[in-house]
């Protein structure tokens, strides 16, 4: 089997070309960077550089791969993001079609069920219906929760104002957290046994937690007992974000699937497809927490 990778030495990618490689597979990872060449060689795989978004490049690297693993890059630089996630889709969709891989493992998000209304997940779930529409290739759907790596945006609210919070947290449901080594951990396991057929969706979670207990959690980890989750409105949460430098079409986006957590919408199929939960609690992850807290 030959792995192609995208998604560069990324939080996911990283980790799943190590374990690819140490199970003794021919794996390659494509990055835009040409500075990331040489640490991609010292994990033993090969590097294509180039970028998603050049369609010639990407055809002839899919051409060299039996099995893929897809995500959309996240990149504040585009000031329509939707629109580059739409067309990455496209191109992934075009090389998929121009090739002979066989497998597929699609990075999407919970969430992607609802097609729309869900932000940054919605150009996730138009990969996805793209990707159905491919009935000759073997394709898993990894559908991770509620990055943590997320929570470290509270780092500032709680430094400065000694609170926690987003535009939802106001209901009893529990936020679902995910790790990104645990992604890896699904995702090698997907390509390494590739005994997918036809189309599956894979709900990866980590851990499930009240927000009110996310906060209480974090601050403590950073010697700010019972530190408070204070729900906001959709306009604080976007003055909030915008003050702190976020770009307008990310706060946006941001604010939708906030509210689409809010109103229940966004977990609603997790909740009926509930995984087994990954390694990575609330609580390790606070330590991974209180470190970029102090260094912040």
């Amino acid at each position: 089997m030959k792995y192609l990778i995208t998604g560069s030495l990324g939080n996911i990618s990283s980790p799943l070309t190590q374990t690819l490689v140490q199970a003794g597979q021919d794996v390659t990872v494509i990055s835009s960077n040409a500075d990331k060449k040489s640490a991609i060689e010292a994990l033993g795989a090969k590097a294509a550089i180039g970028s998603v978004a050049d369609e010639a490049f990407l055809t002839q690297a899919f051409q060299q791969a039996d099995a893929v693993y897809l995500m959309i890059p996240n990149d504040f630089s585009k000031p329509d993001y939707p629109t580059f996630q739409r067309k990455i889709a496209d191109l992934y969709v075009k090389a998929l079609s121009n090739s002979s891989i066989q497998y597929v493992v699609l990075l999407s998000s919970i969430g992607a069920h609802l097609r729309k209304g869900a932000g940054p997940i919605d150009g996730l779930a138009y990969l996805e219906e793209k990707l159905q529409e491919l009935t000759d290739l073997n394709i898993q759907v990894l559908r991770p929760s509620y990055f943590y790596y997320n929570l470290f945006s509270l780092a500032g609210l709680i430094k400065n104002a000694g609170i926690a919070g987003n535009n939802f947290g106001n209901t009893e449901e529990k936020l679902v957290l995910t790790h990104t080594y645990d992604i890896a951990d699904v995702a090698a396991e997907e390509l390494l046994k590739h005994d997918f057929e036809g189309y599956h969706i894979r709900y990866i979670a980590s851990d499930e937690r009240h927000p009110s207990e996310i906060a209480a959690v974090l601050g403590q980890s950073v010697g700010k007992e019972n530190t408070p989750w204070v729900p906001f409105t959709d306009e604080q949460s976007r003055e909030g974000m915008l003050a702190a430098g976020v770009p307008p079409v990310f706060t946006e986006l941001y604010v939708d699937m906030g509210k689409a957590i809010r109103e229940g919408k966004l977990q609603e199929d997790y909740w009926k497809n509930r995984p087994v939960l990954g390694k990575v609690k609330l609580e390790d992850f606070a330590q991974e927490f209180a470190g970029a807290y102090q260094q912040g």
